[in-house]
């Protein structure tokens, strides 16, 4: 099925331009101040790949970014003059998702709580853009260079998600073998365990993992996602090589969060997580 065009996060309404357009400001600035998107990043709460992608236009700059990069960069009010043109954005902002994929996408983003079991990838709402990026370069058949950009954006776009209030409620059962494979090479690697650890850090989400040791457990199956959209029931959400599978069946839904409630018994606690990552940071 073809997908519609392009996945940016402000397409309609000619809102990408503006994005666009402020996305380059905010690089102008940044770097007459002399700073590393890092370094940028640290100072307004955001990661260097989040950065990245508020400058090429790919991210929405919120207005809350806006205040405080008109500080720190001396923009001497320039950035909050546009927050009234952002917010009538905002308004109009439509993420484009492959059709096969809509449908989960809008309950995704309105979700109250959301829960994701992973046993051989990390999880789309917790990759960096560089990680992202390897993963759909490595797709059968090959995705062309347009189309890799168009998934990557629309990938960062999502974890606007975690900035959401009021917050939603996010727990993560991982497999080990998740944190293990070096995709897109050891520099992206430890840069992907660190975002695992940032996103477990905030005060709405919990990071879970099933460690390798453990002979068994109740899903030797595949992954799977757990989401509670506003004012609806509970549903449940697969995938199985790019086939895509909602269950909203009461009783199928159930069953899996059944099994989801058992892993999360069995796996190493929040804490225990944070430590094994950790020790796995310094070991790279």
């Amino acid at each position: 099925m073809s997908e519609r065009r392009p996945e940016t996060p402000a397409e309609a309404e000619g809102a990408a331009g503006l994005f666009v357009a402020l996305g380059k400001m905010l690089k102008f600035l940044r770097e007459r101040k002399g700073l590393t998107q890092k370094e940028f990043g640290e100072l307004v709460g955001y990661g260097p790949d989040a950065i990245s992608a508020m400058e090429r236009g790919v991210r929405t700059l919120r207005p809350e970014v806006l205040i405080k990069a008109d500080d720190v960069l001396d923009a001497g009010g320039l950035l909050l003059e546009v927050i009234p043109d952002v917010e009538a954005a905002m308004t109009k902002v439509r993420t484009r998702h492959p059709e096969w994929y809509r449908d989960y996408a809008g309950l995704e983003a309105e979700a109250v709580e959301l829960h994701f079991y992973a046993n051989h990838a990390v999880p789309g709402l917790l990759q960096i853009e560089d990680h992202a990026r390897a993963v759909f370069a490595k797709r059968r058949p090959f995705l062309d260079e347009e189309t890799i950009e168009r998934r990557v954006a629309d990938r960062l776009s999502r974890q606007q998600l975690f900035e959401r209030r009021p917050s939603p409620i996010v727990s993560y059962v991982l497999e080990e073998v998740v944190l293990d494979r070096p995709i897109a090479g050891q520099r992206v690697h430890r840069d992907q365990l660190r975002r695992i650890l940032q996103v477990g850090g905030m005060q709405n989400v919990e990071i879970q993992v099933m460690p390798t040791r453990v002979e068994e457990h109740p899903n030797l199956d595949s992954a799977f996602n757990l989401l509670t959209p506003k004012r609806h029931g509970q549903v449940a959400y697969m995938e199985s090589h790019g086939r895509p599978r909602l269950v909203t069946d009461p009783e199928g839904v159930r069953t899996i969060a059944d099994r989801y409630g058992i892993m999360r018994a069995m796996a190493l606690s929040p804490a225990e997580t944070r430590k094994l990552i950790e020790h796995k940071l310094e070991e790279l």
